[in-house]
């Protein structure tokens, strides 16, 4: 796929399986089981879209801190204005709790303990403080925050997958919904 709005590192492509045969010694798990494999699949998946939010918002504060002590109005660092600091605040709490609950997440996968909730609750949030981290960001930045020339202004459109890969943000509260007994 070309002309991707964000991870355009990421090769993405259609494929097509027309017709086609698996040997039976070929096949993944036991006929009719494809469903449950995958959607187990998806939990280990979600953690992965969640540290990449994790990642992003990082970056996205990192960047946002950076340019608030370079750039100077009326004599000292835009963090230094309440607005500003309260913002970078906000942010690095978000950071910090994202990062909990995705490390309590990964934490119980691999103590082999049932993370499905865990999962789904890591990805929802990770995904959407990538979301509030990058867009404050931006704003930190100004007009600059909209040049490419600026790490925020591609980590503001990267943030957009995260929401929809591994299921969306709706997908997200549905399973954690299920999870709660509603």
């Amino acid at each position: 796929m070309h002309g991707k709005m964000m991870w355009r590192a990421s090769d993405t492509a259609e494929l097509y399986f027309d017709d086609c045969r698996v040997p039976e010694e070929n096949l993944l798990g036991k006929i009719g089981e494809g469903s449950h494999i995958m959607l187990h699949t998806l939990d280990g998946g979600r953690l992965s879209i969640a540290a990449m939010g994790l990642g992003c918002a990082q970056g996205a504060f990192e960047a946002a801190l950076q340019y608030g002590n370079e750039r100077k109005q009326f004599g000292k660092p835009i963090v230094k204005f309440q607005v500003n600091a309260f913002k970078l605040a906000d942010m690095a709490t978000k950071i910090e709790l994202a990062r909990n609950l995705l490390y309590k997440a990964c934490w119980l996968k691999d103590a082999g303990k049932p993370y499905g909730k865990e999962a789904a609750m890591s990805k929802l949030y990770c995904s959407e403080i990538a979301k509030q981290v990058a867009d404050e960001a931006v704003q930190i930045h100004g007009g600059y925050g909209l040049m490419k020339d600026y790490d925020v202004e591609r980590f503001y459109r990267d943030q957009r997958l995260l929401q929809i890969g591994e299921g969306t943000s709706e997908i997200q509260r549905l399973v954690i919904s299920r999870y709660i007994g509603c």
